[in-house]
């Protein structure tokens, strides 16, 4: 791994952190809540969120940012993050879906747009840092 897919990374996990924790703790957290109801813990389990965020930037710059780089794109970068979060954050819900019961699908349709939204905006942000760095 190179110094620019570390600075890709890092801009990356700061605004994906960021934009996230406004949803999740400002704009969403009465939707997740009242669909959620009794399944959603009282307190975050803050080890595997830690986890999730030091994680998934990662399958950004891999499969979204360098991509969008090799491209000269950081529009591709978006693109191919937008689609990596549809992929990953449908995986969540659609499986959530089919196993648990009563699990709202309202719900899962919002949150599957908003990891294709966050999950583009972060991999553009990494994009453009990406390009910054390799610039001087």
């Amino acid at each position: 791994m190179s110094t620019k897919h570390l600075v890709a990374w890092a801009v990356t996990f700061v605004v994906l952190l960021v934009i996230d924790m406004i949803w999740l703790g400002l704009v969403a957290k009465g939707m997740y809540q009242q669909g959620m109801g009794e399944l959603m813990s009282p307190q975050p389990r803050l080890a595997f969120a830690a986890v999730f965020y030091l994680l998934y930037p990662v399958g950004l710059v891999i499969f979204a940012i360098q991509p969008g780089i090799e491209a000269q794109s950081v529009m591709r970068a978006a693109v191919l993050g937008g689609l990596f979060g549809m992929f990953c954050y449908g995986t969540y819900d659609l499986t959530n879906l089919a196993v648990i019961r009563n699990w709202p699908l309202g719900l899962s349709f919002i949150d599957i747009a908003w990891g294709a939204l966050v999950s583009g905006v972060a991999a553009a942000a990494g994009a453009v840092a990406w390009r910054w760095f390799a610039s001087r």
